[in-house]
């Protein structure tokens, strides 16, 4: 049995009985996680057609994505966007410009394909460019976690710091050999979608959690797992311990937003993400996440950005994209000085909390490490 203490995004109990219903049906025996399928969240759709990209992050990446769907009378109804360790990944949905819905014709399906597909090798040091074309309406965030995942972005690049030693997810493996588990913990900043990040990472790697724990009472997060992998065995060798400590905590990483958050609400039409992109480019600012979502013709879409050469988004900067985009149109939700890690807490909180509340086997000390 799981057992799962939750609260909206405001840290409120849930009370809103669309939302509990909601979460009924997801979980219920009607749900699709009770499918055979191995496949999570997927349904089919019509309504749109889902464009899949992966390959080296660049500025001004985005912008000319999105230009070239507009000039091929696409519009950009919804995306995800994640960039990470020098890595990029996007799940769009599409629509035809004219009739509104899924684009079928093989043939321009096909045309698609190879423009952006260009677009994405525009850069001689461009490695492992992919695009694909589905009309399956897949989960977007698992989909991300998946591509990134097969993209090996959880390598580290040299001279490139992802995060500072205070950002970075504390990750450890250990083998508890009386009982042939793996117990991964993870001591992190807590945020929203966490728990399913790491889950879908696990999922991912072809790990079965067999019992878990987790705290998350206060600015930090603590998660501990019981794992196998699927044959029925723990970690086996330190390289997969790495391996899993490495995926984990990219995992984490992908959805940490740098830079300035920028929200824009606006009636939708064809190009607009194209053209807030364009404005974007044109004031030296990359983006390092973005979600566009588009419902009853309104579209709203959230992008963090920072300067191109990685200093702070200065203000005479977001008063000249106001003045492009609208003074109305376009909100600033924060400042990069929002996004710094607080203060560190005593790295003995969640050995001592994990002992109280969780009863952690970890700290009963009935488990060897490799060491």
């Amino acid at each position: 049995m799981d057992v799962f203490n939750v609260t909206d995004q405001d840290g409120n109990k849930v009370t809103d009985e669309g939302v509990l219903d909601y979460i009924r049906k997801s979980l219920g025996p009607e749900s699709c996680f009770a499918s055979s399928m191995r496949s999570v969240g997927v349904i089919q759709s019509m309504d749109h057609t889902t464009l899949e990209l992966s390959g080296t992050d660049r500025p001004g990446l985005l912008s000319e994505v999105s230009r070239v769907l507009a000039i091929l009378k696409c519009n950009v109804v919804g995306a995800q966007v994640w960039t990470h360790n020098t890595r990029a990944a996007s799940v769009m949905h599409i629509t035809d410009e004219e009739t509104g819905l899924a684009i079928t014709d093989p043939e321009r399906l096909a045309s698609i394909k190879k423009s952006v597909c260009n677009v994405l090798k525009g850069s001689i040091k461009s490695k492992g460019s992919r695009t694909v074309v589905s009309h399956t309406g897949t989960h977007p965030e698992r989909r991300l976690h998946q591509m990134m995942f097969a993209d090996r972005d959880y390598d580290r690049v040299k001279d490139e710091s992802v995060l500072d030693d205070k950002q970075r997810p504390d990750v450890n493996v250990v083998n508890w050999y009386d009982k042939d588990y793996s117990v991964v913990t993870i001591r992190s900043k807590d945020r929203p979608k966490l728990l399913f990040d790491t889950v879908c990472t696990l999922t991912d790697m072809q790990y079965v959690v067999y019992h878990a724990n987790i705290d998350a009472e206060g600015p930090e997060a603590y998660q501990e797992y019981y794992i196998r992998h699927v044959d029925g065995s723990p970690v086996k060798s330190d390289a997969e311990r790495q391996r899993v400590i490495q995926c984990l905590e990219a995992a984490i990483e992908r959805r940490i937003s740098e830079g300035l958050k920028l929200e824009i609400c606006t009636t939708d039409r064809v190009g607009l993400l194209s053209d807030v992109t364009r404005i974007f480019r044109e004031n030296s600012l990359t983006v390092t996440r973005a979600e566009v979502t588009t419902k009853a013709g309104k579209a709203v879409n959230t992008f963090y950005v920072r300067e191109a050469s990685g200093n702070p988004v200065d203000s005479k900067t977001i008063e000249s994209i106001r003045q492009e985009i609208g003074q109305t149109i376009l909100k600033v939700k924060g400042t990069p000085e929002d996004f710094n890690p607080g203060s560190q807490e005593s790295p003995t909180r969640f050995l001592f909390g994990g002992l109280f509340k969780s009863r952690s086997f970890v700290n009963f000390k009935l488990i060897r490490s490799y060491s």
